[in-house]
């Protein structure tokens, strides 16, 4: 059990060090929300929410986050007084929906859970890799030349993985230009539902002459029979993203064939549980996993990389440096690429990253608090 006294809710504001650019919308800054819950000892741990200011993504936002976390989650923190991860999932399954603010509050029960018994997030997670390997997203560029000379950038940082943002009228003609200047690289290309289901033909057409090796998400999330049409016979995978927020949607989506690479992204799903299991059921089924990213900072990449660190996630994960969106990040020491394009997963307690204070406090920009009363 994990005995939470004090809970803390933050809102934080902090400049990307580029714009972020996808088919539904362009990022400067982003604005998010950080939870933290401290044990009578004065343990804590931190959860981080990838829900962004506006419902784009998805239905949540910072303002639907800040309200259920606030008129439901920390009240049931307070009125148990005690709970494991796992219980707290179980119990916040009673309202629907949710599973952005749902996953800030239990990531961080799950780093103070690891602090207390003296272990690192990852080994507490199951997790026994060392290091992670790693690609980068790329988003949609104001040019082809433009996108070209980023992505020879970030070779030449060391990454080996690429992913571009794509969308009508940004597809073909970025992957013809990036396969030309790269005729090797690993390519991957993610549409965030862009396309209608009638583009399939045009899609499959692109991405196999240019040898895309995996299609993420290009139609609405609900639409699982056309992802399954496209992966009939393909030469690249289809990868599900949006439409997989739980082991029953996993189980639909598996039934259906509609995918083959899935990935999963704690914060949306609902936290490193929903996290773990969806990577072991993909895992037994044989589908390649891998760990995505929502333009976290390091406290929520930390909670990412100790999860890419378990067996079940096999590709590279969209995790990146902190520098690729961060300077300087909210954590010290922050993450840096290392030798294979990898991350180092952190061994010391709970996330094993420490948030630096000067910035924290330079860019927050709400702050509440909340105690359980005790007789």
């Amino acid at each position: 059990m994990v005995p939470v006294r004090r809970i803390q809710l933050d809102e934080l504001e902090m400049p990307l060090v580029e714009p972020f650019e996808t088919s539904f919308g362009v990022e400067r800054r982003r604005r998010f929300l950080v939870v933290r819950v401290e044990s009578g000892d004065g343990e804590f741990g931190l959860g981080e929410c990838v829900a962004a200011q506006d419902p784009l993504y998805s239905s949540e936002s910072v303002a639907t986050a800040r309200w259920m976390i606030e008129t439901y989650l920390v009240p049931l923190l307070c009125r148990e007084g005690a709970l494991a991860p796992p219980d707290f999932r179980r119990r916040a399954q009673a309202w629907r929906g949710h599973p952005m603010a749902k996953a800030a509050v239990e990531l961080a029960l799950w780093d103070l859970w690891a602090r207390r018994h003296r272990q690192s997030l990852a080994r507490a997670l199951g997790g026994h890799r060392r290091r992670v390997e790693v690609g980068v997203s790329v988003g949609i560029q104001p040019s082809v030349p433009a996108l070209v000379r980023r992505v020879g950038e970030y070779l030449a940082d060391g990454y080996r993985r690429i992913k571009i943002k794509v969308r009508p009228g940004w597809d073909e003609r970025p992957v013809a230009a990036l396969r030309r200047e790269f005729p090797d690289v690993r390519l991957w290309v993610d549409a965030n539902q862009a396309y209608p289901p009638s583009e399939s033909s045009a899609l499959r057409r692109w991405a196999t002459r240019y040898g895309v090796e995996q299609v993420e998400q290009p139609f609405p999330e609900h639409d699982l029979a056309a992802h399954a049409r496209l992966g009939r016979g393909a030469g690249f995978r289809v990868c599900l993203d949006e439409s997989i927020t739980d082991l029953a949607t996993l189980e639909a989506a598996l039934g259906m064939r509609a995918l083959t690479s899935l990935n999963v992204k704690a914060g949306r799903v609902g936290g490193l549980g929903v996290g773990r299991d969806l990577g072991r059921a993909a895992a037994r089924h044989r589908i390649p996993a891998w760990i995505g990213g929502m333009l976290e900072t390091g406290i929520g990449r930390a909670h990412n990389v100790a999860l890419a660190s378990l067996a079940a996630f096999t590709f590279p994960a969209d995790l990146s440096a902190s520098d690729r969106y961060y300077t300087p990040d909210l954590v010290e020491p922050a993450f840096e690429l290392g030798p294979g394009s990898t991350l180092l997963v952190p061994t010391g307690r709970g996330i094993g990253v420490e948030v630096v204070d000067s910035v924290y406090r330079k860019h927050l920009r709400r702050h509440r608090e909340f105690r359980r009363e005790t007789a």
